[in-house]
């Protein structure tokens, strides 16, 4: 079910103040009755700037080759996710929400200078077995065309939820080691500096163990971006797709292991930890012909 609304745009991203007004506006809320999702979408300008881009793409892992990551336009648009989350009309508080999954289908090269419509709206409610499940869907155009979309389910945990089922991510195994990570323990607070994602649970050990984790853990985004890096070729990626399903939880400091299926047009990956036994992070990361060439 969703509410009636339109389109808003805004030129500026929130201020700290606003998140934080609208994260305690969220666990106020008064429960009861069926949940909405609300129908409006947010809109925002954006350019691809080189200087945010290459320290984005310098702490995910990205040379400079491979020109705008593929996972960018999210960040760009993680403003007006959170401004939708936030709002009076959204029915979950955004603090406690789980990012369960992720999926980035870019349709045309991006090129720093290029300038680019980010719209990003509530999607649909999906079923879960933990609670109710919901997306968020986010398109990028340039010059009236879609190059990039992207589509983040979160849950909200509780009773099982109502929906078509939440994506369950399963394919071929994932079992050469092809790179090992040292994570550093400052990493929560320095993808929060590039990414504007300042969530406690990543940039603090305190806000952390006020969420019942032991110490920080990593955003889940940063360890796409790192593995899509790793896997992708030393160029320019013109059209791609990159799923991935989060799993366990990654703490700051710690010791991971990127593994992957053989190198094709389609490869599955894994994130696991040092022994290798526990998945952080399972993604499958497609490419076109042309891209898969130069791999």
């Amino acid at each position: 079910m969703t509410a009636a609304g339109g389109i808003e745009r805004f030129d500026a991203p929130l201020s700290g103040a606003a998140v934080v007004a609208g994260a305690l506006r969220g666990m106020l809320r008064a429960k009861g009755g069926e949940a909405v999702l609300p129908q409006r979408a947010l809109a925002r300008e954006v350019v691809l700037e080189a200087e945010a881009v290459g320290a984005y793409a310098r702490l995910c892992g990205f040379s400079p080759e491979q020109g705008v990551p593929i996972t960018w336009p999210h960040i760009l648009a993680f403003p007006l996710q959170m401004r939708l989350m936030l709002g009076v009309d959204f029915p979950y508080p955004a603090m406690g929400l789980v990012h369960l999954h992720n999926r980035i289908r870019q349709h045309a090269r991006l090129n720093l200078g290029d300038r680019l419509t980010l719209t990003a709206r509530a999607g649909r409610f999906l079923a879960h077995d933990k609670g109710q499940a919901f997306t968020l869907e986010t398109t990028a155009t340039r010059d009236g065309a879609t190059v990039w979309q992207g589509t983040s389910v979160y849950l909200r945990l509780g009773r099982p939820g109502q929906g078509e089922q939440a994506p369950v991510l399963k394919g071929e195994a994932a079992d050469r080691l092809v790179e090992a990570w040292t994570v550093p323990a400052d990493l929560g607070r320095r993808y929060a500096r590039v990414s504007g994602d300042a969530n406690p649970i990543h940039t603090s050990a305190l806000g952390a163990r006020l969420f019942g984790f032991r110490r920080a853990i990593a955003h889940g985004m940063w360890t796409k971006a790192r593995a899509v890096a790793a896997l992708s070729p030393r160029a320019p990626l013109d059209a791609a797709e990159v799923e991935v399903a989060f799993r366990a939880p990654l703490f700051l400091p710690g010791q991971v292991g990127l593994y992957a299926g053989p190198a094709d047009d389609i490869r599955d990956f894994e994130v696991r930890d040092a022994a290798g036994a526990r998945a952080h992070l399972r993604g499958r990361l497609t490419l076109s012909p042309e891209d898969s060439v130069s791999c």
